[in-house]
């Protein structure tokens, strides 16, 4: 189910009524058969690739640690044949197909492309890399592997991040599904304040971001570069907030039932680099791909170099691209991330002596704000790759909002024309931008929540009240799909 549905707002308090009435020993049997009929909901039969996918990893797991040399590293390659093989049979064999298909009309060899009706699994790429992570940390010797198969196939289909994370890691999340949690009224009410959030976020940001975005990607040769520049940068704040919505309820529905998950995002558009965007911008995902493929492949023979190094972070982030859809264009936007990264390495010397000779660096703070807005800029044009249909459109997008930048420059009775064309309700969505920038801004310097809760209770209920019928109000629809559900 959605988190955003009232089935889940059933659901939930439900289940932690259960939870905090039943005895410790029945706990983890409770939140397993939850999560069953959580993802169930969605489609019921691909719960049987769930369970296949968490047995083959818990036995292989307990092989592993008894075996050594050759064996161990053969249980280990069967684990990650069996998870990647499952994963690229639903999720690229037809993006496959249709390419080789391309290349040998190219030739003209005669070949029909093999297309199957499949139906991608929900969250099949995070509990896949959550499978992977433990395996991989039982075959390092770095974590022992769980004797109980209900705890480990809980660890995978734990209901707060099934379906788009955070991808745990073992040693995070296993130990804490052994541990007594008693009702803390302080807890539960922080998670409730996280979840909504959360639902602040992805019912009244996003999905009324969402309106004038797909309006302009879906017919991008219609409009101005001025208005797809616009539009782009409404998308990077359209995404930020449908996804890490997502992962505030994950986090507060969790931290109900007393259970920590990681943080997936740290006000990413704080960054003043590139590469700081990645450290704060799906943590989870990122820190994933570092410890699993970008050091490996740095560390894979004893000479390292620039060119071993930019390489190994061209194809980390190839597949990031790749890990989140079946499509060229999200490749595309890999590789953008790989080569804004590198080009950042190449010229990180020479940008601080630029800052040095023009006295920047003299005003940090105006130095600052200077680098955010950049990098904000650059993240947001790589987004392009991320939400256009096709590749010619984002080239079109892309070019086309780099010289639109330059009619802002007209001021704010240009943007109030800009948002005329586009059909924006003022009074609607300037409320709402400032109100997420504030609460931006105040996390960043003293924490939302922190700066929230000391505060008098009449002005806490006051802001809980506001947020909910802001959501009732204001909210474009109920139950519209995250986006990162579908990767």
């Amino acid at each position: 189910m959605l988190f955003n549905s009232i089935a889940f707002i059933i659901f939930l308090p439900i289940v932690a009524c259960l939870y905090f009435l039943i005895p410790h020993r029945y706990r983890t049997l409770l939140l397993l058969i939850a999560s069953g009929y959580f993802y169930i909901v969605f489609v019921p039969k691909y719960i049987f690739i769930l369970l296949f996918l968490i047995t083959a990893d818990y036995f292989l797991a307990q092989f592993i640690e008894k075996e050594t040399g050759r064996k161990r590293k053969l249980l280990l390659l069967a684990s990650i044949l069996i998870s990647i093989g499952t994963l690229g049979f639903f999720k690229y064999f037809n993006f496959f197909s249709e390419n080789v298909a391309v290349l040998t009309n190219f030739l003209n060899w005669n070949y029909s492309p093999a297309i199957l009706s499949l139906i991608l699994p929900l969250g099949l790429s995070f509990h896949i890399f959550t499978s992977l992570s433990y395996v991989i940390e039982v075959y390092r010797g770095k974590y022992k592997p769980e004797k109980n198969f209900l705890t480990y196939a809980l660890y995978v289909s734990f209901f707060p991040k099934l379906v788009a994370g955070p991808i745990e890691r073992p040693y995070n999340l296993l130990p804490q599904f052994h541990e007594m949690h008693d009702f803390d009224y302080d807890r539960i009410t922080a998670g409730l304040q996280r979840i909504l959030w959360g639902f602040f976020k992805k019912i009244v940001i996003a999905d009324n971001l969402a309106l004038y975005v797909n309006q302009i990607y879906n017919q991008p040769h219609e409009y101005s570069g001025i208005v797809l520049a616009v539009a782009t940068a409404l998308f990077a704040f359209q995404l930020y907030c449908d996804f890490s919505g997502y992962t505030d309820i994950a986090i507060g529905s969790a931290q109900i039932f007393g259970f920590k998950l990681m943080e997936n995002f740290n006000l990413p558009y704080f960054s003043v680099s590139i590469a700081e965007f990645w450290r704060r911008w799906h943590i989870s995902l990122s820190s994933w791909l570092s410890d699993y493929v970008y050091y490996p492949l740095v560390l894979s023979s004893k000479r390292i170099g620039r060119i071993k190094i930019y390489w190994a972070l061209f194809v980390t982030f190839v597949l990031i691209g790749l890990w989140h859809g079946a499509n060229w264009t999200f490749i595309a936007f890999g590789a953008v991330q790989g080569i804004y990264l590198i080009f950042g390495q190449i010229t990180k010397n020479w940008r601080q002596r630029l800052a040095q000779i023009t006295g920047l660096s003299q005003w940090p703070r105006l130095y600052r704000v200077l680098q955010t807005v950049i990098t904000f800029s650059l993240i947001s044009l790589g987004f392009v790759f991320f939400r256009a249909n096709t590749l010619s459109d984002a080239y079109f997008i892309a070019t086309s909002s780099l010289f639109g930048l330059a009619s802002l420059i007209k001021g704010p009775e240009a943007l109030m024309l800009l948002f005329q064309r586009m059909g924006v309700d003022r009074s609607i969505f300037l409320p709402i931008i400032a109100i997420f920038i504030i609460a931006e801004v105040i996390d960043f310097r003293r924490g939302l929540f922190a700066t929230i809760n000391s505060q008098r209770i009449w002005i806490r209920w006051f802001i809980y009240i506001v947020a909910v019928l802001a959501i009732m109000n204001l909210g474009v629809t109920f139950e519209a799909p995250f986006i990162y559900v579908r990767f």
